[in-house]
């Protein structure tokens, strides 16, 4: 019988996620689970040293993943870190559709289903395999530029086009299933999922859209301009964004922070619902409301109803 892996994605740039890592890789070692390690923060594939070295002091063997290889096919990742971490794990293993149990040692950690203190917990769910698997909607974006030349990448939360150069704005014409629908100057767009409702396009002023819903969201930053609002469209549709070709910059694409594109006057970006999700591991089956209300920590004093499980 194959013995069973689980793949362990670090910070290690944290003190505390690298004690958390070594609490969790002894857990699943002493469950006979082989822990194949990433360094989540390191621009190199080398072990962290400071892992490395507090991990060969407790005997425990592990596999390191380096840099330029492939994530094998595990059953679980665990990462150990805050939303950017899981993103990164999330570009590891989106190919494998390895679903990926976070925990939260960052700020809000929304994507984080346990924090720091439940870490026993959380591997004693991954031995007994008591966890559920959602997949959640990614973006695949198209950018073709003057030259007819195209480079393809992808996202989890957001595609976000912004100017390169901080003194001019960048002039843009935005499409909805090859209609244009408006033109105007901006510091940016940022095109997300559900997922990346609650990142870069909450913060810009868009709508929290459930994980349930099927949708993709377009959020205009600092536009100037009288329509440039946000827009919801529905899963089949194509977003279109143009980079005007009289623009008197580049502007820059960046895909859930991590994957960047250079854009030429002239671009045009196809932002359209990805045909490869990512697979999030959850512990928890309550409602997305509760989940709000704690990471955000919103007030509910007032409330008449009657709560889940009250």
């Amino acid at each position: 019988m194959n013995q069973r892996q689980v793949l362990v994605v670090v910070h290690t740039g944290r003190a505390e996620a690298v004690e958390a890592a070594v609490e969790v890789i002894e857990l699943l070692v002493a469950a006979n689970i082989l822990p194949i390690v990433v360094d989540g923060h390191a621009v190199t594939g080398d072990p962290n040293p400071v892992l490395q070295a507090a991990l060969m002091n407790s005997g425990n063997q592990v596999r390191w993943l380096k840099q330029d290889e492939e994530a094998p096919a595990t059953e679980l990742g665990v990462v150990l870190g805050g939303d950017g971490t899981i993103l990164r794990a999330a570009e590891l293993v989106r190919d494998a559709g390895v679903p990926l149990l976070g925990i939260n040692l960052g700020h809000i950690g929304f994507l984080a289903e346990k924090e720091r203190e439940d870490i026993e917990e959380a591997v004693d769910r991954v031995v007994a395999r008591d966890y559920a698997v959602e997949e959640r909607n990614t973006l695949d974006v198209t950018a073709i530029a003057p030259d007819g030349s195209t480079t393809r990448t992808w996202a989890l939360n957001e595609a976000t086009v912004e100017k390169a150069a901080r003194e001019h704005m960048l002039e843009v014409v935005l499409g909805v299933d090859q209609q244009p629908l408006s033109s105007f100057g901006c510091d940016g767009v940022v095109v997300a999922t559900a997922t990346g409702s609650t990142a870069h396009a909450f913060s810009a002023g868009g709508p929290i859209i459930w994980p349930d819903v099927d949708a993709l969201l377009l959020v205009p930053l600092a536009a100037h301009a009288l329509f440039a609002r946000p827009l919801v469209v529905g899963p089949s549709s194509v977003l279109t964004v143009d980079v005007i070709a009289d623009n008197k910059g580049w502007a820059l694409l960046s895909c859930d922070g991590r994957r960047l594109v250079d854009l030429a006057p002239g671009t045009q970006l196809q932002i359209r619902r990805g045909d490869k999700p990512v697979r999030l591991a959850r512990l928890s089956q309550g409602p997305f409301t509760d989940r709000l209300v704690q990471k955000f920590d919103l007030p509910v004093v007032g409330w008449r109803g009657r709560r889940r499980g009250a």
